[in-house]
């Protein structure tokens, strides 16, 4: 199932990160190779962890997003 959309390289190998640190399997589509990698980045996961990898991905943009307002 398609988790994450990204629209640079960086955000998609982060996001990848958190979740394979998880323990989620995921399947990347998009990721040019060379040394101008560009965007977007798609994050696949299997249907069985859909739900656990969007609460991460939301926990992390809402911590993100906290810690910069502080």
């Amino acid at each position: 199932m398609l988790v994450l959309s990204a629209p640079t390289i960086p955000e998609g190998l982060l996001a990848r990160g958190l979740l394979e640190s998880e323990g989620i399997a995921v399947v990347v589509k998009g990721e040019a190779e060379g040394p101008y990698r560009v965007g977007p980045m798609e994050l696949w996961v299997p249907a069985e962890y859909e739900v656990q990898a969007r609460m991460i991905l939301e926990d992390a943009a809402s911590s993100g997003s906290s810690a910069g307002d502080a």
